[in-house]
């Protein structure tokens, strides 16, 4: 039973945002599609414990959610036949055959999981709300997982999420991936919800696992597609540049057993050496594209400052500093701070690092953010402070959701102590 319960999990965590995006392009409604495909994940809740997890559970949660589909909108039509709309929009799909029907769903219709993110970042919805629902249906992040990514209450993400899907379907926002001037201006949320899907899966903020591999790799492959779509965009291959960089980390990330490795310690012959040529390439051409870098290419720039340091000791901390200090100006942010305390930290001694976390330790939404204490304790540890350092780590093991995170924390306390 266990262990069918797992396997349910692990597939709905690979599984789920290609199912959502697939029954969306079905019935033009992301909130729809999300209740069919959780009804799949019921069913599967129900059957796989007895019955052993099909060989394709993909397909099974596909071929289940169709069905379901299927099922709930010929009942709305019978239920509304008198409504004359209803009968109009709705009357050729419901006189097909069940098997017509299905073979109509499965025709590739562009990218789903694309057209599912551009749906998700319609204009009429906040930026918060764009975001926060792009991470729910594509990267399948729980309320609480999407509330620590906005540092922001449960409740408010879970009343945003609502409100998200109804103005969708009030507004029969088609599912599409939009052109032209749309598609413009609704870029910059789709950048910012690509980058958030990708930190996810790099740094995961709960559960079990340092490093969502899955996610980081659904984040690249959606931010290839955007650079294909936008090649004049230097945002675009900013984002991609930073993604590729970072991902060329991941295997050296953490060890045999999922424990975490930090930065500075990570065997750097572990780094994949094709997606650090990939990145550079994509910062430079970004730096080639007219106008300044924005916020991902300066975040770009900073992961190839270390890319290109063969030892740790070599990193040059000072172009780093800098480059922090130019994000902090056009992308003001408390996280932006508490990398830039690390970066001062480097390269001009742990009390220029402490002095800004001083002036940033007010904020008020990193008032139970563990990164603050974590970093506080790293440069406390640096300036020769364990017994204060210590107390910092703990306070952080106490914050963060991700068990491999905190079992490092605690594990850098105790050898302070």
């Amino acid at each position: 039973m266990a262990g069918a319960e797992r396997a349910i999990e692990a597939v709905w965590r690979i599984e789920s945002a290609r199912l959502v995006a697939g029954l969306a392009r079905m019935v033009q409604d992301v909130g729809l599609a999300e209740d069919l495909a959780q009804d799949a994940l019921v069913a599967a809740l129900e059957k796989w414990p007895a019955d052993g997890v099909p060989d394709n559970p993909g397909a099974w949660l596909m071929a289940t959610a169709k069905n379901r589909a299927i099922d709930r909108m010929r009942r709305e039509a019978n239920f509304q036949s008198k409504q004359e709309e209803i009968a109009r929009e709705t009357g050729a799909l419901f006189a097909m055959e069940r098997s017509d029907f299905e073979a109509a769903a499965d025709e590739e219709i562009g990218d789903d999981l694309l057209a599912l993110i551009f749906t998700c970042c319609h204009p009429l919805l906040s930026p918060e709300a764009r975001v926060g629902l792009t991470l729910r249906l594509l990267g399948g992040l729980t309320t609480p997982e999407i509330a620590r990514a906005f540092l922001a209450s449960e409740a408010t993400v879970a009343q945003r999420l609502v409100r998200a899907k109804k103005t969708l379907r009030e507004a029969r926002v088609p599912f599409e991936v939009p052109r032209g001037a749309e598609l413009a201006k609704r870029l910059p949320s789709v950048l910012e919800v690509v980058y958030l899907i990708f930190n996810e899966g790099y740094a995961a903020s709960a559960g079990e696992d340092w490093v969502r591999r899955d996610l980081c790799e659904e984040a690249l492959r959606l931010g290839r597609i955007l650079a294909e779509l936008e090649p004049r965009e230097p945002e675009v291959h900013g984002l991609i540049a930073l993604l590729e960089t970072q991902a060329s980390r991941l295997a050296a990330r953490h060890g045999p057993n999922g424990e975490p490795i930090l930065l500075l310690d990570q065997d750097r012959g572990r780094w994949d050496p094709l997606l650090i040529v990939r990145g550079r390439r994509a910062l430079e051409r970004a730096e080639e594209l007219p106008g300044p870098l924005g916020p991902y290419g300066l975040q770009a720039a900073i992961a190839a400052c270390h890319a290109r340091a063969i030892r740790a000791e070599e990193t040059d901390w000072v172009r780093i500093a800098a480059l922090y200090d130019a994000l902090a100006q056009i992308r003001p942010s408390p996280v932006v701070e508490l990398n830039r305390a690390v970066a001062l930290g480097m390269a001009f001694g742990p009390e220029a690092g402490l002095a800004l976390l001083e002036e940033i330790a007010s904020e008020r939404q990193l008032a139970n953010n563990h990164l603050l204490h974590s970093v506080r304790g790293d440069l406390l540890e640096k300036a020769k402070r364990p017994d204060e350092a210590a107390t910092e780590f703990k306070r952080a093991a106490e914050l963060t959701q991700n068990a491999q995170e905190q079992h490092l924390l605690l594990e850098r306390a105790e050898a302070l102590a």
